[in-house]
């Protein structure tokens, strides 16, 4: 089984390298089955549209096996110009989002352990791959996605890393989204949870609150646990707009603010849900 430590020896200065996937084992194989046969019944009804729609084209949960990285990124590359690249685990902050900008996804190589199955630290492919990359065929989230990139190497220069990091948290990893069917999930770190994706959508716990960039800016969070505050936001072209204007005077501003608890609800909130605590 491929182990995060695992280091390939002709990694490049961007920490990509050449992966045709023949080290992957047949536990490997049918442990990716296994995830993704338990984790699909559990989307429908509550992952949106965009999301299931795109996980159906890509074929990444159709196959018995851990998908051919090579195909999926060839069918990405055609619909909105996005890639994968292949990395080792975790990768320096500063190259992750120069890859964004460029329209690079980097993607772990690993797979978990069966004693990781329910929780791991770290991101491993199916995480990358199923929770990720599905979205990033979407034309409208493909360009969200550039454009965090761009700003988040500004806001490294401009001393603004946790407060954008926020962002990518509250959107890309723990995002939810109003549908005319009710609120779905789109963030990755959900619909590649068992638990999440159920408990984001169904627990009286978390609060849930309409989105509001300022605020999620200045939000703690937990990486550890279920969250205690999900935002929502109306619709993919809301993020990309509201997340469109130039951060500079946003990050002196919330400098100049307390940060606010992670399951804290402010008087100006768009509360849809009021979380019964956890």
């Amino acid at each position: 089984m491929l182990r995060a430590d695992t280091h390939p020896p002709d990694m490049r200065p961007d920490y990509t390298f050449d992966f045709d996937g023949s080290h992957y084992t047949a536990d490997d194989h049918a442990l990716w089955h296994e995830l993704c046969e338990r984790q699909k019944p559990l989307l429908k009804g509550r992952a949106c549209n965009e999301y299931l729609e795109a996980l159906d084209k890509l074929s990444i949960a159709s196959s018995p096996g851990i998908p051919d990285l090579r195909r999926v990124s060839d069918m990405l590359e055609k619909t909105t110009r996005w890639k994968i690249v292949i990395v080792p685990g975790l990768i320096p902050g500063g190259v992750f989002l120069e890859h964004l900008s460029k329209r690079q996804f980097p993607v772990t190589w690993w797979i978990r352990s069966r004693e990781q199955i329910d929780y791991l630290k770290e991101p491993d492919i199916f995480h990358d791959l199923f929770g990720h990359v599905p979205l990033l065929s979407n034309p409208v989230f493909a360009d969200y996605m550039q454009q965090f990139g761009l700003g988040a190497m500004k806001a490294k220069g401009l001393k603004a890393t946790k407060l954008i990091t926020r962002l990518y948290w509250f959107t890309v990893e723990f995002g939810l989204i109003n549908t005319p069917e009710g609120l779905r999930i789109y963030g990755s770190g959900i619909v590649s949870s068992a638990k999440e994706s159920v408990y984001a959508l169904d627990s009286p716990a978390p609060n849930r609150i309409g989105f509001d960039l300022l605020r999620m800016m200045r939000t703690n969070y937990r990486y550890d646990d279920l969250q205690r505050t999900y935002f929502v936001i109306d619709s993919f072209e809301q993020l990309f707009e509201q997340t469109k204007p130039d951060f500079t005077d946003y990050y002196t501003a919330i400098k100049q603010l307390p940060d606010i608890g992670e399951s804290e609800l402010l008087p100006t909130d768009k509360v849809i849900t009021r979380g019964t605590g956890n």
